[in-house]
């Protein structure tokens, strides 16, 4: 009975901090996107590690709540109704995938799998930053962010092509030298970030304006919530494999 008791105290508690977590990883670094009346953020980053490190239940209830929240203190209030259904799902479906592998007979199914997973994400990187991120780009720091860009910088299209090798590179590289399976960690959250992008898409172009009378430009935001995606899974991914190797019991 008391084991009981401290498990579930235990796991409010995580939960309670990864939410936290979320919202906090949501409003400290933004950038508005006026075509949707949204913003970029990087709160996959924590939606990811959550679901990743304690599997769907808390992946649900801190990527729908946190990031809800967040949008509320942000002021993108008519967004938190859909966020909190898009990125619960997206943070269930992240643990759930995790924690249910396929099962490939030979080391070198994984492999190829893991490369493919790997080309898949180093050619969207390197396409969606080098058309919509290069150039000058604003940058919004702190919560609440400010009015004016906190930093300002030009970012060549060289870069994200460099980037996306490299995203490539490394993928390949943990797959074939470290660990085989590596890429359904990836995949993982590439299916949970594309549910995000779909329920945006779907929320901007049939919801939003006659629910509000907003108008948005809906497709306008998909390469901003695959760019959203993509960071999230090349940041979570490292953080949570430090994690499991100090912690090898949090690993399913």
């Amino acid at each position: 009975m008391i084991y009981m008791f401290q498990q579930r105290t235990k796991r409010l508690s995580i939960t309670a901090i990864s939410t936290a977590l979320v919202t906090a990883a949501t409003m400290v670094f933004s950038i508005s996107v006026p075509q949707t009346r949204g913003f970029f953020n990087i709160g996959e980053t924590m939606v990811y590690t959550s679901a990743f490190l304690f599997g769907p239940l808390v992946g649900l209830f801190s990527g729908g709540v946190g990031s809800a929240l967040a949008d509320i203190l942000l002021g993108y209030w008519y967004y938190a109704p859909a966020t909190l259904i898009i990125k619960a799902c997206e943070g269930g479906v992240v643990g759930t995938l995790t924690r249910k592998r396929l099962k490939f007979n030979s080391s070198v199914q994984w492999k190829t799998f893991t490369f493919s997973v790997g080309l898949i994400v180093g050619i969207l990187l390197a396409s969606i930053g080098s058309f919509y991120y290069s150039g000058s780009v604003d940058l919004y720091f702190g919560i609440p962010p400010p009015q004016n860009p906190t930093l300002t910088f030009f970012v060549p299209q060289m870069f994200w092509y460099a980037l996306g090798a490299l995203a490539l590179f490394l993928i390949t590289l943990m797959g074939f030298v470290f660990e085989p399976e590596f890429g359904w960690l990836v995949f993982s959250a590439f299916v949970g970030g594309s549910i995000m992008v779909a329920g945006y898409f779907i929320y901007q172009q049939f919801f939003i304006g006659p629910l509000f009378n907003i108008y948005v430009i809906a497709p306008a935001e998909i390469p901003i919530n695959i760019s959203q995606m993509l960071i999230g899974l090349v940041v979570s991914i490292p953080i949570v494999r430090t994690v499991w190797r100090s912690f090898p019991s949090l690993k399913a």
